[in-house]
């Protein structure tokens, strides 16, 4: 299983403050049967341009990379990626391709906590269009409160691909939505959006365990349509 969506890089934000609590992380993760965690720590452009989040989140992978070595168990293996947060101009900026899942076109993007303007959705499906990106757009049921039900349904005709978190079907107030998403196709990958051990632990594998086989077997295929065949560590 893959889980798209999560902070395991030690000391990259406010995820893993260590690379030991990354080790915890990520053994929770096998043992609920998780083999491939995409590593999307934060990319805010007013913090990092694309060239130093790059070298800081590498060095982080480095670290983590010598402890589970080190650790000897069989873990999870990591895609490195970005949680981008969308920026007005986001699609014609320098780089922003380099912030994609690695092997993937796919670029992990977070949206304001807002109404978005019809300017903002036409700017993401713009970078939807760029050469080489597939969006794939972050825990979107965070987002449902503020959005009308036709900006969803213009985003999915573009083919703007969509995650939501464990938590969505773990809790019963958006269990039933969560499922029928699901089943009318309306969401392609799910991700822990783990950051720690305590509040935010992974919980994929129990979002798991309440999705029905048809709809559990879909979203395998679709993780192989998008993820590399091919699973070598992320080193340069």
């Amino acid at each position: 299983m893959v889980d798209i969506h999560s902070h395991i890089l030690p000391k990259m934000d406010d995820g893993s403050k260590s690379s030991e609590e990354s080790l915890q992380m990520l053994a929770a993760s096998v043992e609920q049967g998780i083999d491939v965690i995409a590593a999307t720590s934060h990319f805010y452009p007013t913090e990092n341009s694309p060239r130093q989040f790059l070298q800081r989140r590498q060095a982080s992978y480095e670290r983590l990379y010598d402890a589970m070595q080190a650790d000897g168990r069989a873990l999870p293996h990591i895609l490195l990626g970005a949680e981008v947060y969308y920026f007005e101009g986001i699609n014609t900026a320098d780089d922003v391709e380099q912030l994609r899942i690695s092997g993937t076109p796919l670029l992990l993007l977070e949206m304001p906590f807002s109404p978005w303007t019809s300017r903002m959705v036409e700017e993401v499906e713009r970078l939807h269009e760029r050469r080489g990106i597939t969006v794939l757009m972050a825990h979107i049921e965070r987002y449902f409160r503020w959005q009308k039900e036709e900006v969803w349904d213009e985003l999915a005709s573009c083919g703007i691909l969509m995650q939501s978190n464990a938590e969505f079907f773990l809790s019963w107030r958006t269990k039933h939505k969560a499922l029928k998403l699901l089943r009318q196709g309306r969401l392609q990958f799910l991700g822990s959006d783990c950051h720690n051990m305590s509040s935010r632990r992974p919980r994929l594998g129990e979002a798991f365990d309440v999705i029905g086989q048809e709809e559990r077997e879909a979203l395998e295929a679709n993780a192989a349509r998008w993820l590399p065949k091919e699973m070598e560590p992320q080193l340069v």
